[in-house]
């Protein structure tokens, strides 16, 4: 392999929600671009409603020379609000979005002209052809509202037919789980990239309390660990940084074509990794 090719990073970050939290990413991006990102992507809130930050913050990650994608769900969304929302992006200079279904605020009801990620998917590639580098959600642990594992499956064939051409994970500590689904999908003639999701582990009660929302497994060795630990941050993050690294060398060493890193608008985590892992610059 020519040593000149970087092993390709992502980094995920929110739209910040006061002034000083845009003045906090700002100099976390700057730290972050030490490792060279393919691309920063950036949330969108439930039902669209950080919308105005998110295109506020991909604006930023574009005046400083980084590309940046946009995250795009459109659950609750009508056609031309998204074809509207689309021709802003353009304008903008965005080139790559990551096309979800997204969830309804609470208290809505299941409106909107789009009801699975893959209608969004075909919907932009007959408005806008091949403006967009389009990105789409797989889950090797099983998306945590499907009836089972193979229309999990079928529902991510669905989106890379309808005209993916990438996919990222939610996050995992499981190797076998992505390489799995790599598998299965491969077995359904689905050809596009799956590249792995990372969640850096920071805190043990934030980690748990996202990952009982979005149906994301914590092995059970590690949560006895992190539970072990109790407030003791220092060895959660030292335990935390150890765990990921390990994954991280394992999805490599596997054929993962990238890692993706979700790094809830912090860098140290996410650098020492990189570091561990001679992807920083």
């Amino acid at each position: 392999m020519n040593s000149t090719v970087r092993f390709p990073v992502s980094i995920e970050f929110f739209p910040p929600k006061t002034p000083e939290g845009v003045e906090k990413l700002r100099v976390v991006r700057q730290q972050l671009y030490a490792l060279m990102p393919e691309f920063c992507s950036v949330t969108f809130g439930a039902g669209g409603s950080t919308q105005e930050g998110t295109f506020s913050t991909v604006r930023d990650i574009l005046s400083e020379g980084v590309s940046a994608a946009s995250h795009f769900s459109c659950i609750g969304a009508t056609r031309a609000g998204v074809r509207e929302q689309l021709a802003t992006l353009k304008a903008m200079g965005v080139k790559r979005l990551v096309a979800l279904r997204g969830d309804l605020p609470s208290g809505y009801g299941t409106g909107g002209e789009f009801h699975y990620a893959s209608d969004l998917v075909a919907f932009i590639r007959a408005e806008m052809s091949d403006d967009f580098y389009i990105e789409v959600a797989a889950y090797p642990e099983i998306h945590p509202q499907a009836k089972s594992a193979e229309s999990d499956l079928k529902a991510f064939a669905a989106k890379a037919q309808a005209g993916a051409n990438s996919a990222i994970t939610q996050y995992f500590y499981n190797s076998d789980a992505y390489f799995r689904f790599v598998e299965d999908a491969d077995a359904l003639g689905v050809q596009i990239p799956v590249v792995p999701g990372i969640m850096p582990i920071a805190s043990s009660s934030q980690l748990m309390r996202f990952s009982d929302a979005c149906g994301a497994e914590i092995p059970r060795w590690i949560r006895l660990r992190l539970l072990g630990f109790g407030d003791d941050t220092a060895s959660i993050k030292a335990f935390g940084l150890d765990v990921v690294t390990d994954l991280c060398e394992q999805l490599r060493a596997g054929g993962a074509p990238g890692l993706h890193f979700y790094s809830m608008n912090q860098s140290a985590a996410t650098l020492e990794i990189c570091q561990r892992l001679g992807l920083a610059a």
